[in-house]
């Protein structure tokens, strides 16, 4: 018998790719079933995934557990405030994962545990290091919003490895996936025709191809990997060179007031813009990932700044399909 992995978060465009792939690998990777589960069916095909309609915030994923004898639980429905509100988000992120790890504490048959984490952890500030490393931690600016849900989520995940020692827990901090057809606050900002940032200021950013994502999320369920790993395309790319290369006009704007300035204009151009890009867009944020290469095992295959070209090609109209429909 191979492993049945229970994939949380599937209507969202990364987790239901996720899934589908962990499904096509099948008996090759030794996994036997893939369910995926969420409070609303995803927009696209999950192939061979079987869909459970529930709400991880409530006792029922308990009972999908045992029905589906999961041993190997991939938590990926963690996810920032989009647009103008983050009503409900909290609870989701927080609430969800307690949950979660509350069934997975009663389970009789989950032995491994990989949470889609995020470099949120630690947060965005004029004190950070060059690089984060998985020791490292947060600065400042994780006072409220995501990077404060994926704190408070790392912790309630440590405690549930004192309780739970024997299950095998892999933690990816991963930066956003930066892909034409996966949802994420930097795509969706990138999407705008005017690009708002804060005067003075010009952040690193790392994105990670979707490639790598799907690869390192593989390769956490289908080998033991335990720890907490750093996930982001090597290098860095500044907010002035990504607005140069993507053609579009930055609107400067003072950092006090930013936030409602920023989502001002974006709405009046009819996109949006997460609440909690303040901060990253004011100081940026970059990572360590020598961790991943020389104890997870796994080697990078696009830098931060192949995959922004990618994406950057991927707006031209018929480019997406000659690049493979997001391989």
């Amino acid at each position: 018998m191979g492993r049945v992995v229970l994939v949380t978060g599937v209507s969202g465009t990364l987790a239901s790719r996720v899934s589908r792939h962990l499904a096509d690998l099948g008996e090759s990777a030794g996994i036997d079933r893939v369910v995926g589960i969420d409070l609303r069916p995803p927009e696209g095909d999950l192939g061979g995934v079987k869909f459970v309609r529930a709400d991880i915030r409530t006792p029922v994923v308990a009972k999908v557990i045992a029905v589906e004898d999961v041993d190997t639980v991939v938590h990926l429905d963690l996810a920032p405030a989009r647009g103008r509100s983050g009503s409900g988000v909290k609870e989701r992120n927080v609430i969800g994962t307690m949950q979660l790890l509350a069934a997975c504490q009663r389970s009789a048959t989950v032995s491994k545990l990989v949470v889609g984490s995020s470099v949120a952890v630690y947060g965005s500030s004029p004190r950070d290091p060059a690089l984060f490393m998985e020791s490292d931690s947060a600065r400042g600016g994780v006072r409220t919003g995501f990077p404060k849900d994926v704190v408070e989520v790392e912790s309630y995940v440590r405690g549930f490895a004192r309780r739970r020692p024997e299950i095998l827990i892999t933690t990816v901090r991963a930066a956003q996936t930066l892909h034409p057809e996966i949802e994420s606050p930097l795509r969706s900002y990138f999407l705008n025709p005017l690009l708002p940032a804060v005067i003075g200021f010009d952040p690193r950013l790392q994105f990670l191809s979707l490639q790598d994502t799907l690869s390192i999320i593989e390769q956490s369920v289908v080998k033991d990997r335990p720890g907490t790993f750093n996930a982001a395309g090597p290098g860095v790319l500044l907010l002035s060179q990504a607005a140069r290369r993507m053609g579009k006009p930055v609107v400067p704007l003072p950092g006090i007031g930013f936030g409602a300035a920023a989502a001002r204009i974006v709405r009046g151009m009819g996109g949006e813009i997460s609440p909690d890009l303040h901060r990253l867009l004011t100081y940026g944020r970059a990572v360590d990932t020598s961790a991943l290469r020389d104890i997870f095992g796994y080697e990078l295959s696009a830098t931060t700044e192949q995959v922004f070209e990618e994406f950057r090609l991927a707006q031209r109209p018929g480019v997406l399909a000659l690049l493979g429909g997001g391989r």
